[in-house]
């Protein structure tokens, strides 16, 4: 043990925070130790207290790092290391201490503590230290080793859980994000990512960790914990860092490895489900319907459109997503499920996200709870649900038609149809067959979408067919609320049942032979010069009963008739005169009426 006084042991300064800590665990609180028998003429070791795991004692030649009181066999104290605040740091069987604490600590372990009896001639012998310790002193010393190490020594690394799947571990220049617990070799807490609920996110190799860590965290896979004990020549050495750990102190660092990349790294497109169908791939330019689960390489959630229960919907190739979400969307088919992992410079960066997970700032909308943190790698688990391109036009198949199939429907025909209507996905939205009665409608008049409405011309009855429709044909990017999705695409199985054929565009009423040249006079039947509404619906329905005239099929008859009598009535006084009435050939300008 060195004089308090001694000019050839300097004592070094330590962390007011690990003095507070063993002053209070050790020093205060500490049992007292027995002297029991002893004849003075050799050490005496009692060990007070012995850790249950010792992995390490003290061998010549290690340096240690521990804490003392030192006091006369009367119980005055002539030194401590806990009043200076600080451990005492020195090589062991070096004669750099006196004869009897070079024996002393040999074979001890990190946090055990011994009570030390030295004789004088193990201790300061005959001559003493002025002013201090007299001649001839017994000296007892209460020791607690707080670290322990060797110039020989390297890290040591301790694997306690692996995970199965690791298909990459961290190499030289690897950008990685970790959680650790640092603590001294006696378990001393001196830092904690988790404490700060934030990762320690750096570079591996390249000189921004201490060299232990540095060569400690190479070989890790993601999910991985491991300990890493680190000698002070790998950390931060004599002087510490100035701040919570001292010079000369070992390490431990308790880490698990969340994230891993390489800022060469592109996407990584794994493809988990392809339909044995696949007509068409995504292009650029292409609008997708697709869900997602959105995680981090560990696993933790911080997306998912499933939650919300809707696709989320996007052009790609355009810069309305990230940029490694545009790209592994290129080329996928409908109902394609596939793993994409993006790095982080073609995700969110070094600032990563608090809201918006997939759009760009520009396309930012506060709908979006997750959360990204800084230079993390994504990881999105996606199903492609329907995708179509703007300038997409109606797709027409036809199954079957028949052999006689002269008439073919044009606008203005009246049609009645089955259909079954499914997105792309095979979701079926709803079906006519299930309802058991036909969809009837005039084409062209504007009573379906005009997908459809293009989809069921030129067809003869009898006839099946598939049409499908892109949403900017149908029902475009609102949808139907509780019926269709917003920018869906749609899918129709038909079969045309029944046709009748309509009247010339911009015609209501037409007759089949020649027109009266005293058709007023006909119409007015009291002849007083005034054709009221009556008369006139009288009249036009006696010609369709007859045979002479037809009303355009599929409307309200009564409301074809009113309109028709509306267009005559010129001046709107409800009766149409011999003056007002004209036919249509007889017009400056088109009506659909006479």
């Amino acid at each position: 043990m060195p004089p308090p006084c001694s000019s050839r042991h300097p004592l070094r300064s330590c962390s007011p925070l690990l003095v507070a800590l063993l002053v209070s665990c050790v020093a205060c609180q500490a049992p007292p130790v027995p002297a029991g028998e002893w004849d003075g003429k050799d050490l005496l070791i009692e060990r007070s207290f012995v850790p249950e795991q010792c992995p390490r004692t003290v061998r010549s030649g290690d340096f240690v790092r521990y804490h003392y009181h030192g006091t006369f066999p009367d119980g005055n104290k002539f030194d401590s290391s806990y009043d200076r605040g600080s451990t005492f740091n020195v090589l062991v069987g070096k004669s750099q201490l006196i004869a009897g604490m070079d024996k002393a600590l040999l074979g001890m372990c990190v946090n055990e503590r011994r009570f030390v009896k030295i004789p004088p001639h193990l201790g300061y012998g005959s001559e003493g230290v002025s002013g201090v310790i007299p001649a001839n002193s017994v000296l007892h010393f209460d020791v607690l080793l707080v670290d322990l190490w060797n110039s020989e020594d390297q890290i040591q690394i301790q694997t306690y859980y692996k995970p199965k799947n690791c298909t990459r571990t961290i190499e030289v220049s690897d950008f990685v994000r970790y959680h650790y617990n640092g603590t001294f070799l006696d378990g001393t807490l001196f830092d904690s990512s988790h404490n700060r609920m934030r990762t320690y996110d750096t570079y591996v190799g390249i000189g921004w960790l201490i060299p232990g860590m540095d060569k400690g965290l190479l070989g890790m896979c993601v999910g991985e914990k491991r300990i890493i004990t680190v000698p002070p020549f790998l950390a931060y050495g004599e002087d510490g860092d100035g701040k919570e750990i001292p010079g000369q102190a070992s390490l431990v660092f308790d880490v698990v490895l969340l994230d891993l990349h390489n800022p060469k790294d592109s996407i990584t497109v794994e493809q988990q489900y392809v339909p044995e169908s696949c007509e068409r791939r995504s292009q650029v330019g292409d609008f997708l319907r697709y869900h997602y689960n959105g995680t981090l390489l560990d696993g933790t959630l911080f997306d998912s459109s499933y939650s919300r229960n809707r696709t989320y919907d996007t052009y790609i190739g355009k810069g309305y997503v990230i940029a490694g979400m545009d790209e592994g969307l290129l080329g996928v088919c409908i109902g394609e499920k596939r793993r994409i992992t993006i790095p982080p410079h073609l995700g969110y960066g070094e600032e990563g996200r608090g809201k918006n997970i997939l759009l760009n700032e520009h396309y930012a909308s506060s709908r979006w709870p997750g959360k990204i943190p800084g230079s993390a790698v994504l990881v999105f688990d996606i199903h492609v649900i329907d995708f179509h391109h703007p300038s997409d036009s109606v797709a027409i198949t036809t199954h079957y038609k028949p052999t006689n199939c002269s008439v073919l429907s044009k606008k203005g025909d009246y049609l009645k149809y089955h259909y079954n209507a499914s997105l792309l996905d095979g979701t079926v939205l709803d079906s006519t067959v299930m309802l058991g009665k036909t969809y009837n409608i005039v084409l062209g008049s504007g009573q379906i979408v005009l997908g459809m409405d293009i989809g069921l011309r030129d067809m003869c009855v009898g006839e099946k067919r598939t049409v499908i429709v892109p949403p900017h044909l149908a029902y475009g990017e609102a949808g139907v609320e509780g019926e269709v999705p917003g920018s869906a695409v749609l899918v129709f199985d038909v079969e045309l049942l029944d046709l009748v054929s309509g009247l010339p565009e911009g015609y209501m009423f037409v007759w089949h032979g020649e027109v009266s040249p005293r058709l007023f006079e006909e119409i007015d039947k009291d002849n007083n010069g005034e054709v009221l509404l009556e008369e006139f619906s009288d009249y036009i329905h006696e010609q369709v009963s007859s045979g002479k005239g037809k009303l355009a099929p599929g409307f309200d008859s009564e409301s074809i008739v009113k309109n028709m009598f509306t267009n005559q009535d010129r001046n709107g006084d409800g009766k149409i005169t011999a003056e007002e009435f004209k036919l249509k050939d007889q017009e400056p300008t088109r009506h659909d009426e006479l």
